[in-house]
């Protein structure tokens, strides 16, 4: 039951955006403005709270990031052997990479975020944190250089392509309020009560929006075409990721509320920068959008059963 309380409502909250959409009460360009409040305002206004008033565990980083990076690589590479095999008859080896794209860059954010929340509250915000300020970054700079080395057509030097999505992520919202937030808790002034209570509303509207917000980008989304590829993306990021992110927690000897936040944002379904990276190089745009619609289905799924997973562990 207490599964059922931590999962229904975040995926009714997707239903609900999607609904919104499908019966004409938003149009499907709402989830643009709503996206923006959410991703430029209350989620990092979410994380900065969070990290400035919470209790940081004792972990290392480098164990969380070895688990939840680790369970990433070796999930990765069996996308590009999956990939190779899927695609015989093709030599083309940038389909591979945007496949192990499709595999590892999990909905963290939209999805991830509030479930973590919901399931782990406050405890779970400094293993979160550990995982945001890097994964965009890391995953962004790999798919890009993987896919120049891959491709005949280089562009340029390594800095002139790192260069551009460093630039980027140093205006991201959600990097600003984890830098802001680390900093601020440094300083050890803590929050007045009146600006607390204000960042606390405003923080409170982060997760739901976030939520509706989904359910309308979803509508978007469509499953056609390499159904088995579809199939194949789904079960690497739903099923083999978080299987090697719980096995790697365990060896690595993280507590049990890191290790539930490794494993629980490695169950997340593929995200829709899984497919912006297909779209901006043109390769598997389909099965990466099946993936991310098909994915998010699925997680209803499977997400209950690593929550309860998750829960017992702890």
């Amino acid at each position: 039951m207490a599964t059922i309380l931590i999962v229904a409502p975040v995926f009714a909250l997707i239903a609900a955006g999607y609904a919104a959409v499908l019966f004409r009460f938003v149009s499907e360009t709402a989830h643009k403005g709503i996206s923006e409040f959410a991703f430029s305002i209350a989620i990092p206004t979410l994380l900065f709270r969070t990290i400035v008033v919470s209790e940081f565990p004792d972990v290392s980083p480098w164990r969380m990031w070895g688990s939840y990076y680790g369970a990433l690589a070796l999930t990765w590479i069996a996308a590009l052997m999956l990939s190779a095999l899927l695609r015989a008859r093709r030599e083309d080896r940038e389909d591979g990479v945007v496949f192990a794209i499709g595999s590892v860059y999990g909905n963290i954010v939209m999805l991830g975020i509030p479930l973590v929340i919901s399931a782990l509250g406050n405890e779970g915000a400094g293993p979160m944190a550990l995982i945001l300020s890097v994964n965009t970054p890391l995953l962004w700079l790999c798919g890009i250089l993987q896919m120049e080395l891959v491709s005949q057509k280089r562009t340029g030097s390594p800095l002139s392509i790192i260069w551009p999505v460093l630039a980027d992520l140093s205006r991201n919202p959600l990097m600003l309020g984890i830098g802001f937030g680390v900093v601020w808790r440094f300083t050890g002034l803590g929050l007045n009560p009146v600006v607390d209570r204000t960042i606390e509303l405003l923080a409170q509207a982060g997760s739901p929006a976030a939520l509706i917000a989904l359910g309308i980008n979803l509508f978007r989304f469509e499953v056609k075409g390499e159904k088995l590829s579809i199939l194949v993306l789904c079960a690497l990021k739903l099923v083999a990721m978080p299987a090697a992110a719980f096995v790697l927690a365990k060896l690595l000897g993280l507590p049990p509320n890191a290790a539930g936040v490794i494993v629980l944002f490695a169950a997340m379904p593929t995200g829709a920068n899984a497919y912006i990276f297909a779209v901006q190089y043109q390769r598997l745009v389909n099965p990466v959008s099946g993936a991310v619609a098909l994915g998010t289905l699925l997680a209803a799924a499977t997400l209950p059963v690593v929550v309860m997973i998750v829960a017992g562990a702890r």
